[in-house]
């Protein structure tokens, strides 16, 4: 099976600009392609993560994926998905944006053979920045007609609202890339997000007109993605799911991707693994069969979490998961509690020896010491997933994981996270 027929069976692939052609050159030859994100950020989110796994794809398939980081563009702002102008942000915050993707791209595509891979990271501030203002007027805008510039969706979307010069050159400047990345690095296909087939469109053109009309290069674009009661992919109530692990730990990546419904786990399963057909539709059996077990959820989590940040990461989310399953939070590192205890309630003590019941009170988990010795005695009250029933037992700071935090469960379900001061 080709690579394209792959990413149909996928669901993978929105609009291409010559299939057939496309698919002769991939069978043909290890083709050069592309991917830009622009640092407006210092972190990708996993909605920026589609497209790259395509990129990653075609290079387990043995071409020769080319990250582009936007540090010339991510200075001026696409307008794609937005109703109004980018903030401009400082030469070097787009800097250091730009080293901090770079990181990421690095992680995500120098695993195993990366001799035969071709990879390679650019980015567009070293050739735009070279460009002046009368080379860009007479080597490149002569080429692109202002009519053809405001029928593409991104600009004729914002024409109402209004656009700025600086945003609407944005597609003069990604053809630019492309082309120049055509002549460098043999790059003949560029991948983006729906919303960028205009763009796409536009350096196609260019290359063509600058390079022959006979030129073969594609462009290829994904779907957007939604979930399956509609909603945008990719945000949680606590806002983006990031793949800086900074950002959202492992544990609450492996979290998200474990507790997606059950209509959307065989999508993500195509889109954001690389297991075989045979192996998603056994999962989708599962799902079918026994979707209590949530296998299918599980070898979601793990394979996306693996892939974004790595064994050891991902086991640590495991063992965090298994231990708030279970109560067993004592087994637990200091490092694995401020992951998986980050969003739950927190109170602070001083580093000092106290009744229990007071203590209780004193970090706000009970109301009153009455209500703190029922708790108590009643076996309603764990601390570090250990029973305390001794209303006269005393907390000290050796009690704490790490010399530091007492995980205290009151109930089944009411959790707090008290760190010990110094």
């Amino acid at each position: 099976m080709s690579i394209l027929d792959d990413l149909t069976w996928r669901g993978a692939i929105n609009q291409q600009t010559n299939a057939e052609g496309l698919e002769e050159l991939v069978n043909k030859k290890a083709i050069g392609l592309y991917c830009g994100v622009d640092p407006t950020g210092d972190s990708m989110h996993i909605g920026h993560l589609i497209p790259f796994m395509i990129l990653k794809r075609f290079q387990l398939a043995g071409h020769k994926p080319v990250v582009l980081i936007g540090g010339g563009t991510g200075s001026i702002g696409d307008p794609s998905g937005r109703n109004s102008e980018r903030t401009l942000q400082t030469m070097d915050v787009v800097k250091e944006n730009a080293r901090k993707l770079a990181d990421q791209m690095n992680r995500l595509f120098l695993k195993g053979d990366v001799q035969a891979s071709g990879f390679r990271i650019v980015n567009n501030y070293d050739w735009l920045s070279q460009i002046s203002l009368l080379d860009f007027l007479r080597d490149y805008g002569k080429h692109f007609n202002i009519n053809n510039m405001l029928a593409k969706d991104v600009v004729a979307s914002r024409l109402e609202v209004g656009i700025s010069f600086t945003e609407f050159s944005y597609q003069i400047l990604q053809s630019i890339d492309f082309a120049h990345l055509y002549k460098e690095f043999d790059v003949q296909l560029q991948i983006g997000g729906a919303d960028q087939w205009g763009n796409i469109t536009a350096g196609l053109d260019f290359i063509r007109r600058t390079e022959g009309h006979e030129t073969e290069v594609y462009g290829l674009t994904i779907p957007l993605m939604l979930k399956s009661d509609g909603t945008k992919f990719g945000k949680t109530a606590g806002g983006a799911v990031w793949l800086d692990p900074e950002k959202t730990t492992p544990f609450e990546f492996y979290q998200f991707w474990l507790n997606q419904q059950d209509g959307d786990v065989v999508k993500f399963l195509k889109y954001f693994t690389f297991l075989s057909h045979e192996e998603i539709d056994a999962l989708a059996v599962e799902i079918e069969t026994q979707p209590h077990l949530r296998v299918a959820h599980k070898r979601l989590a793990e394979e996306v979490t693996r892939f974004v940040h790595g064994q050891e990461a991902l086991d640590e989310a495991i063992r965090i998961t298994e231990a708030l399953f279970t109560g067993e939070v004592g087994s637990l590192t200091a490092h694995e509690i401020e992951q998986g205890f980050r969003n739950m309630p927190q109170a602070s003590a001083a580093r000092e020896e106290a009744n229990l019941a007071i203590w209780l009170v004193d970090t706000g988990i009970v109301k009153s010491r009455r209500e703190a010795r029922e708790f108590i005695s009643n076996g309603a009250i764990t601390l570090n997933g250990t029973k305390v029933t001794d209303v006269e037992a005393v907390i000290t700071p050796q009690d704490a994981i790490g010399g530091k935090y007492v995980v205290v469960r009151r109930g089944k379900k009411n959790y707090t996270l008290v760190t010990f001061q110094d």
